[in-house]
């Protein structure tokens, strides 16, 4: 048996334990996958993580199986809910909280695997400019 080809790969961002039938449809429907069963496959695999926002890559192959690979949740997720706000309208001119070195250090080690680094300190640095990007300062 000849192994499967890909023909449609794609990233969505889904709520963990409730993903849209409707975002799904969107983007694999033209596949002929069943929709149905990618979010079965897709609730059940990131019930644990319910509420939060969990991209999942789809592939889908060529005798219209599929594959889930489910990612970290996205850095300025992680960061809106660690300073319980959103981002600034005006980042550099307004704050919109601060975040403390201990939730830098938490949320570095949670998107470490998706991260082009091993290194928890390059990765806060990664979190830390994405943070003054949203206008949320680190505190010393």
């Amino acid at each position: 048996m000849p192994p499967k080809k890909p023909i449609h790969r794609v990233t969505l961002q889904l709520t963990a334990g409730a993903g849209a039938v409707s975002d799904l449809g969107k983007m694999l429907g033209p596949t002929g996958v069943d929709l149905v069963e990618v979010k079965r496959r897709y609730d059940r695999a990131s019930a644990a993580q319910c509420g939060d926002v969990v991209p999942v890559e789809v592939t889908v192959f060529d005798d219209r199986s599929f594959e889930l690979r489910l990612r970290t949740p996205p850095t300025s997720f992680l960061i809106r809910r660690a300073v319980d706000g959103t981002g600034s309208g005006r980042p550099g001119h307004q704050r919109a909280g601060t975040l403390s070195r201990a939730a830098l250090r938490a949320i570095a080690e949670r998107k470490l695997p998706d991260l082009n680094t091993t290194d928890v300190e390059a990765a806060m640095r990664t979190v830390a400019g994405t943070a003054r990007s949203m206008g949320v300062p680190v505190a010393d």
